[in-house]
């Protein structure tokens, strides 16, 4: 089963490498989507895959890499029309 879903992600985490990070995770479980940093300090990333591989992602973005410090992942379903090509990393917005 498909599964959709808008992170947001807060804490510590700008600065520390958590885009590189999810951009490696996300391509490693074969998630399709994006990756950005937001002007508030917070890490936002769309993510789609199976059901297994987006649980994972949601899961290892509540610890981030080693340099982060997660305070909260807020985790929104979303249904897409046309599914992101690959995982990339996007501008700050």
């Amino acid at each position: 089963m498909l599964l959709q879903a808008r992170l947001t992600i807060t804490g510590r985490v700008q600065g520390v490498g958590y885009r590189d990070w999810a951009l490696t995770t996300g391509r490693r479980l074969g998630l399709a989507g994006w990756v950005r940093n937001r002007s508030d300090g917070s890490v936002e990333a769309l993510i789609a895959g199976d059901e297994t591989a987006v649980g994972t992602m949601i899961e290892a973005c509540r610890r981030g890499p080693s340099m982060a410090r997660v305070e909260a992942v807020d985790v929104e379903p979303v249904d897409l029309d046309i599914l992101p090509q690959g995982f990339t990393q996007l501008p700050t917005v």
